[in-house]
């Protein structure tokens, strides 16, 4: 016999293995090699954890009590994986294109990000998800207690004797379970991918545990399959016999729970991959349930032959086994028992307590923290806290309904509760995904009163009289009115408790969405994220809804890293900054920044949670969503009539601002060129008069002095010199411009480039500037037209002899190595340029000192012109003491050998 300390010794052993699985997977993720953990296969297993201690052990007892009414639980599933393939797919590009982190993030998404509905719909998903918790409390429970009897728990009778002490240490180890396996990552919309490969893992482990008792039960106990299907005949299970109505409604039930449970939302939308999974999973999950069905009816069969009368049929996988000696196959099968429970209990916490800390805490926390979104620090651990916290309340939840029910019901009418309580989502979801006419008020109106209803008339009755509900209730309805009785409500009685209870809530759930939704009147933002999701796969990108002109960017990074942490924040602003065409690492507070930025706090705080604090940032609003959504009304009025008004609006006005100062710059570029005009005709025109003048005295003058002559032929030859000097510059520029240009590139020092510029410039400005140099840091070698280059140096270095207005004019040159890039600064210590006419000093009209000009101020143009063909750049370097320029080159650089 398999003693329970040798059980307890296999169950942590099992839970080390799975701990290793997922460390082993979330090392791959991190360094990038996700292939498999993305497959198909590990996401089609990952949807078994709707297979929980349920369908291991609740199917064979269901099987045991009502026959074949077992399998409309895996038909609903089935039949929304195989018929509503479009709605799963659908839902899978929503949450993708919204970074929705759980159910109640996506229905508070798309009708208006409004947290009062995610904290409806986490309220609901809390209490309907309590008794299939305390589902699996009870279902491991019982296990243990049919390993630590003495009769391998043939004879136990769980209905009167519960052990409310091993289900309260099986509950805390399950949250410290839960605690350590699923809150290592704050990111919520980040897949979990260690858990889901551990849930892929316990899938298949269940799955073996019940195909080998299936298997043992038929040939090992039966003696083939001939023998069994003979059992099943005599005994009756396997005639047709349901309750055509209890089978529809359970089919509908589990179908609806299916795309509603927040753990089967956490694996098939939230931790999805990518829709081609779908493909897979569609055939594949079927598939997977069918075989978990497979030996159901054997099983009860057996059970109910081999047993003695009054053994509880929901053991039968396991004590089946353990009658016939099979000690090692019951520990396989409790080991797949364990699986369900723990995987379900794992990622419904999971679920749970990211919607709890994204919808409850955060913003109580916002309130009671006045400007928290702006002031600085950490708040990653009130999340993770709150995480932790909430995984352990929804845990205990479970035991507290475990206590209080007594712990004696079915296995299958406990999970039906459950199911009952999370399909109240179902209108608001389906409403919201396929009609744009859905409004905020309806679905507040339909969660509330379907979530009243099925807590009245099913929720806590499944406690039992005694409870919250006296027997006298139950009996007469309350105050004696007997159209309330909670089972026969407005009079219809006779009804089955679970069809009356899903029939009334689900019916008038959906009746006041409709009429609600059709007399009220949506919100801009419900407009504008109905029109998203309705038509999700023509528009893919969420609507942007933030004008982003007040927005503090240096507020917006403080609270992104306290979110988010300090490296994932600076690098999401670098890169947008980057995006924005940004030399430093803080961007524009654009439309598109805010909402790329909203999408990722909202992998840790939810998305009504995020447009919050980013709204409160923005906007300067209080820290009540309510308050914000009624400023985001207000300021949203003129998407009346186009979903992307508000952003052109604020794109106009930073547009207006760019054209004033391009009309600014024009304007002076207009008065340069006059005044380049002027000077260009008076450039060309003294050296031509001068030469004119004094040729035709050389050719009319009889006869000239030999030192005349002279004199005279220096007088043309210097001015023909200035006349194509000025011509060669309107030429070089004219081919620069039009990229005619031909480049001799060639590996060249810049300190060799330096020496012959300040040599070629020295020539003309000897005397006059004292030039400054490392040689040291010019031992640089770059790929480049050397010629261009040093033309370029040399205009600087004579600008700089020209126009520096020190005492003792002096020249800076340094070279740097940035990277890449090798950055040569031209500083020298004279006033600089004036602010304003910094930005139109490389214009070809540009002149910026009329009186010191000694040229047609067509240098720097030419400068710039040549460092755009060299692949570099020049600029002009503010808050320096005198004139600085900046050259860089773009080529990649080394340093010579030394």
């Amino acid at each position: 016999m398999t003693t329970l300390n040798a059980l307890i010794a296999v169950c942590l052993a099992y839970v080390l293995f799975l701990f290793a699985i997922a460390f082993v997977a979330e090392r791959r993720a991190r360094l990038g090699h996700v292939r498999w953990l993305r497959s198909p296969v590990v996401y089609t297993l990952s949807l078994s954890i709707y297979c929980t201690a349920w369908t291991f052990y609740g199917a064979v007892g269901s099987a045991a009590r009502s026959g074949l009414e077992y399998l409309a639980i895996y038909l609903g599933p089935s039949i929304v994986m195989i018929g509503w393939w479009w709605v799963v797919r659908k839902l899978v590009r929503i949450g993708r294109a919204q970074r929705v982190t759980s159910i109640a993030d996506l229905v508070s998404a798309r009708y208006g990000k409004s947290n009062l509905i995610a904290i409806g719909v986490t309220v609901l998903a809390v209490v309907g998800t309590t008794p299939y918790i305390a589902l699996q409390l009870q279902s491991v429970t019982l296990s243990f207690e049919v390993f630590a009897s003495a009769d391998g728990g043939i004879e136990l009778n769980p209905a009167v004797n519960p052990d409310n002490t091993t289900a309260f240490w099986v509950a805390v180890g399950l949250s410290l379970f839960t605690v350590v396996f699923g809150t290592r990552n704050l990111d919520a919309n980040e897949r979990h991918h260690g858990v889901v490969m551990a849930i892929a893992v316990e899938a298949v482990v269940k799955l073996v545990a019940l195909l080998s008792v299936g298997i043992f039960v038929v040939w090992g106990i039966s003696g083939g399959l001939g023998e069994t299907l003979a059992r099943i005949d005599a005994s009756g299970l396997g005639q047709w016999q349901v309750d055509r109505g209890r089978w529809a409604g359970i089919v509908i039930l589990s179908a609806a729970a299916f795309l509603c449970l927040p753990r089967i939302f956490q694996v098939l939308v939230v931790e999805a991959g990518d829709e081609s999974q779908l493909r897979t999973a569609s055939w594949a999950f079927p598939g997977y349930l069918m075989l978990m069905s497979l030996f159901v009816v054997p099983i009860a069969v057996v059970g109910l032959d081999l047993l003695p009368e009054g053994a509880n049929p929901d053991l039968f996988v396991l004590t089946v086994p353990l009658s016939e000696g099979q000690n090692g196959l019951a520990a396989l099968s409790f080991l797949g028992g364990f699986s369900s429970a723990t995987s379900m209990v794992i990622v419904a916490a999971i679920a749970l307590s990211t919607m709890v800390s994204n919808h409850i805490v955060m913003p109580i926390w916002l309130r009671l923290t006045g400007g928290g979104a702006s002031v600085s620090g950490d708040v990653r651990h009130v999340v993770l806290t709150a995480r932790r916290a909430s995984i352990a309340g929804v845990v205990m939840l479970g035991y507290l309904y475990y206590s209080l029910s007594g712990g004696g019901s079915a296995l299958s009418a406990i999970g039906l509760v459950s199911f009952a309580g999370v399909a109240q989502v179902l209108p608001a979801l389906l409403g919201g995904i396929f009609w744009r006419g859905a409004t905020r008020s309806g679905a507040v109106a339909g969660l509330s009163l379907g979530f009243s209803v099925w807590l009245y008339t099913l929720f806590l009755p499944s406690i039992g009289g005694g409870g919250v509900l006296s027997d006298a209730v139950l009996a007469a309805g309350p105050g004696g009115i007997a159209w309330l009785r909670p089972q026969a409500l407005f009079g219809i009685a006779g009804m089955d408790p679970l069809l009356h209870a899903l029939f009334w809530s689900l019916a008038l759930n959906a009746t006041a969405f409709l009429v609600v939704s059709l007399t009220s009147f949506p919100g801009p933002i419900e407009r504008l994220q109905g029109a998203q999701f309705v038509n999700v796969f023509q528009h893919a990108p969420g609507p942007r809804s933030w004008a982003g002109g007040a927005a503090q960017v240096e507020d917006l990074m403080i609270m992104a890293q306290r979110l988010l942490g300090a490296p994932e924040s600076q690098a999401l602003f670098r890169r947008e900054a980057r995006r924005q065409g940004l030399r430093g690492d803080l961007p524009e507070p654009t439309p598109t920044f805010l909402e790329a930025l909203e999408r990722e706090l909202a992998g840790s705080v939810g998305a009504a949670t995020a447009h919050a604090m980013v709204g409160q940032i923005v906007g300067g609003m209080s820290v009540s969503v309510e308050d914000l959504m009624a400023v985001a009304d207000e300021s949203a009025q003129l998407m009346e009539y186009s979903a992307r008004l508000e952003t052109q609006s604020a794109e106009l006005s930073r547009t207006a601002r760019q054209l004033r100062e391009a009309n600014r710059k024009l304007t002076r570029l207009s008065v340069q060129k006059d005044a380049f005009l002027s000077q260009i005709s008076h450039e060309l025109r003294t050296p031509m008069t001068s030469i004119r003048a004094f040729s035709e005295i050389m050719r009319d003058a009889g006869t000239l002095a030999p030192e005349e002559q002279v004199r005279f032929a220096s007088i043309i030859h210097d001015e023909a010199v200035r006349l194509t000097r000025l011509l060669d510059d309107l030429l070089d520029l004219s081919v620069l411009e039009n990229g005619q240009v031909s480049l001799n590139r060639r590996p060249g020092s810049v300190g060799e480039v330096l020496d012959r510029a300040v040599a070629a410039a020295g020539a003309g400005t000897a005397g006059r500037l004292d030039i400054v140099r490392d040689p040291t840091r010019e031992e640089v070698v770059v790929d480049t037209d050397l010629d261009r280059l040093s033309q370029v140096f040399i205009n600087l270095i004579s600008n700089a002899a020209k126009y520096c207005d020190a005492a003792e004019p002096r020249l800076e040159i340094s070279v740097s190595v940035d990277g890449a890039q090798v950055v040569v600064d031209f500083v020298d210590n004279g006033s600089g340029i004036a602010p304003e006419a910094r930005d139109t000093i490389f214009e070809k009209f540009s002149r910026v000192a009329e009186h010191k000009a000694g040229g047609a101020g067509l240098g720097l143009a030419i400068c710039r012109q040549i460092m755009t063909r060299l692949g570099g750049s020049i600029g002009y370097l503010p808050g320096r003491r005198g004139a600085a320029f900046r050259v860089e080159l773009a080529h990649a650089a080394r340093l010579a050998a030394q």
